[in-house]
């Protein structure tokens, strides 16, 4: 019972999140600093998405197979790689690693 209480808080969270942002004024979304914090935001969360579920096991720091494969995407990214590619990369190498060790 606990779960459905947390999903349906989760959900009204979610809705009126969205509802506050339909009461926000046009000259507010107009600012430079929020238009800025706007592009950037998603970037820096998926960031530390990426960085949590690569590094963290637990309460852990680790270093394992998939900071290789990582390290593949990026270089990948680097070369300036299609995106099919870089996941490809990062499967593969994520792959090798754990076969080797």
């Amino acid at each position: 019972m606990n779960v459905w209480i947390a999903i349906g808080l989760t959900a009204a969270g979610c809705y009126l999140a969205k509802y506050a942002g339909l009461l926000v004024s046009a000259g507010v979304l107009e600012r430079p600093l929020v238009r800025r914090m706007a592009t950037l935001l998603p970037v820096a969360l998926l960031a530390a998405l990426t960085a949590q579920q690569t590094f963290g096991v637990g309460q852990q720091l680790v270093l394992d197979a998939r900071a290789a494969g990582l390290a593949a995407a990026a270089l990948a990214l680097v070369l300036r790689a299609p995106f099919l590619v870089v996941v490809g990369a990062a499967v593969v190498v994520t792959a090798g690693v754990r076969a080797l060790g």
